[in-house]
């Protein structure tokens, strides 16, 4: 890894430094730190891609085993808007990409349909890889996956953020307010403005609700320009 690259590097210099002129002695407690330092620096200079790349092995819980793809996003890594869905479906596992499928063809849709472009948008999922039977994400898979999306956001640092569910929204606000409600207002995620909405899978099952997300979008847009809410 570089970062151990960069600690042999420094040990290297001060090992010199000790042999030519009785520089500071390099015991296994500085190598530790300088090694723990320079992993923290690595972390903190990787970009999206890298990042992404990183963790792509993750076996922190068990869907590792049932996956057939980590699911990390896609979009512009320096969008100004994410939205963030529960889980990688079918599709998305054997593409090993986000909202691919017939839901994210639709999402597709109405996004363009509300005005937004592609370098606007990012878009992930709260868990990077599919639960079996496309099942709602258990609470010890949310643990273990959360912190990878907070270190998303920090990497895109959007404007504003947009919960695609009520699973997605429910997890994130660690509440099971009904979506009719959560709608209505703006909260806070991660120190930024989160919206929710309907998941378009749910459109797909239920066209009659097919208006509100478009007049959701439509409201989420007009806040993204105007940074103005209306219910």
């Amino acid at each position: 890894m570089a970062s151990n690259k960069l600690v042999e590097k420094i040990c290297g210099y001060l090992i010199a430094r000790k042999e030519l002129e009785g520089g500071l002695y390099l015991d296994e407690s500085v190598h530790a730190a300088l090694k723990k330092l320079a992993g923290k620096w690595e972390e903190q200079m990787e970009g999206l891609e890298e990042f992404g790349r990183r963790i792509s092995g993750c076996q922190k819980c068990a869907l590792w085993k049932t996956r057939r793809n980590f699911v990390f996003g896609k979009g512009n890594s320096h969008a100004g808007i994410v939205f963030i869905g529960e889980a990688p479906g079918e599709e998305e596992d054997l593409q090993g990409l986000p909202f691919v499928g017939r839901a994210g063809k639709l999402l597709d849709e109405l996004l363009a349909n509300a005005g937004f472009t592609y370098q606007e948008i990012y878009i992930c999922n709260i868990l990077k890889c599919r639960p079996p039977g496309n099942r709602n994400p258990q609470p010890l898979e949310i643990a273990q996956c959360e912190p990878y999306l907070w270190r998303q956001i920090e990497l895109v640092e959007p404007k504003i953020i947009v919960a695609l569910g009520k699973v997605a929204a429910n997890t994130l606000l660690k509440n099971t307010t009904a979506i009719s409600q959560l709608k209505k207002t703006v909260y806070s995620y991660r120190g930024l403005p989160f919206f929710i909405t309907y998941h378009p899978a749910y459109i797909l099952r239920n066209n009659n609700y097919r208006g509100e997300l478009e007049f959701d979008l439509k409201k989420i847009r007009g806040y993204y320009q105007t940074g103005k809410f209306t219910v």
